[in-house]
C-alpha cells in the first residue's frame, strides 16, 4: 500500500469532513479556508496543496458527496436484483439506501438541498450533471419496472424520478430536523408505503 497516498486520502476525507460540517453550520460565505484547516487539525497550506481554492474544495466537497449517494443507490438496486426482488422492491430497496446515506451525513444533505435553489454559485453545472447521475439510477430501475409491466406505461419516468429522489431528501430532513424520536425504520416504513401505494399501484 501507498503510504503517501492514504496519508493524502485521510487528508482530503479530513478536509472534505471539516468543509462541509461548517458550511453547513455557517454558510459557504462565512466559511475561511483557516477555519476548515482549524476543524479539520491541518495546516492552511495543505488545504491549497490539496485544493486549489475554497470554491474547487466545495465542488469537489458536492462531486463527491453525489457520488457516494449514487453508489449507494446503484448497490441497493442491484442487491435487490440479485435476491428476486421486483423493480417495486428495488426502488424501495433504494428509498431506504437514501436514508440511510442521509441519515449518516446529515450536514452534506442540508448543504446539497440548500445549492440546489441557488442559481450563481461557479459549481452549479457540477451539481447538475452529479445530481442527474444519481436520478438516472432511478430512472433506470423505472423504465424496467414499465417494460416487465409492474408499471403503467404511461408514467412520466423523468419526472417520476426526480419525485422520488426528492421525497426521500425532504423526508429525511424534515425527519432529521423536526421528528429526531424517530427511527430510521419508522421513516422507511412510511415512505414505502406512499411508493407501494402510489407507485407500485399495491393500493391494498
Amino acid at each position: 500500500m501507498d503510504s503517501s497516498g492514504t496519508r493524502r486520502q485521510n487528508t482530503r476525507r479530513k478536509l472534505f469532513e471539516a468543509a462541509v460540517t461548517l458550511i453547513a453550520e455557517q454558510g459557504f460565505s462565512s466559511t475561511t479556508v483557516d477555519e476548515i484547516a482549524e476543524r479539520a487539525g491541518v495546516a492552511k497550506g495543505t488545504v491549497y496543496y490539496n485544493f486549489a481554492s475554497k470554491s474547487v474544495l466545495f465542488e469537489e466537497l458536492l462531486r463527491h458527496g453525489i457520488e457516494l449517494l449514487t453508489d449507494s443507490l446503484q448497490r441497493a438496486a442491484d442487491e435487490s436484483a440479485e435476491c428476486g426482488g421486483r423493480r417495486v422492491d428495488a426502488l424501495d430497496a433504494m428509498v431506504r439506501a437514501g436514508l440511510d446515506f442521509i441519515s449518516r451525513y446529515p450536514a452534506l444533505t442540508q448543504l446539497y438541498v440548500a445549492e440546489l435553489w441557488r442559481t450563481n454559485r461557479a459549481w452549479q453545472s457540477t451539481l447538475m450533471q452529479v445530481r442527474q447521475k444519481a436520478i438516472a439510477v432511478i430512472e433506470s430501475v423505472l423504465r424496467e419496472a414499465v417494460a416487465a409491466g409492474e408499471l403503467s406505461p404511461e408514467i412520466d419516468v423523468p419526472l417520476t424520478a426526480s419525485a422520488l429522489f426528492g421525497m426521500v431528501l425532504v423526508a429525511a430532513l424534515d425527519w432529521q430536523s423536526y421528528q429526531p424520536e424517530r427511527s430510521v425504520e419508522e421513516v422507511h416504513s412510511a415512505l414505502s408505503r406512499l411508493l407501494q401505494g402510489r407507485v407500485g399501484g399495491a393500493g391494498r
